[in-house]
């Protein structure tokens, strides 16, 4: 498995609106049985983190590629201030999660 945590910091006010594109994100994910978890958590007032579990990295970087998603990061990117953090792991199991 490929799991990841990312952080992003929202410009001023667009927090919410960048909150909103990554959970549409988790929407269009639903179907993909190669996604095993997709996450999308606020941390105060302007920090958006998401959190990924994958079968394996190919099928997370397949993900980047796929119909209208390249279009949905290019609507995401102005929203975006910086990141704040970003971790790559292994997932090793636990609730929510194919052992």
């Amino acid at each position: 498995m490929f799991g990841m945590h990312g952080a992003f910091k929202a410009q001023p006010g667009k927090t919410e609106e960048l909150a909103g594109i990554l959970l549409e994100a988790a929407e269009g994910l639903r179907a993909d049985e190669r996604c095993l978890l997709y996450i999308v958590s606020r941390q105060g007032d302007d920090t958006v983190w998401v959190t990924e579990a994958w079968s394996d990295r190919e099928a997370h970087d397949a993900s980047l590629r796929a119909p209208g998603v390249p279009e949905m990061i290019a609507r995401a990117q102005p929203l975006i201030a910086g990141t704040e953090g970003r971790a790559e792991f292994e997932p090793l199991g636990g609730k929510g999660l194919p052992t």
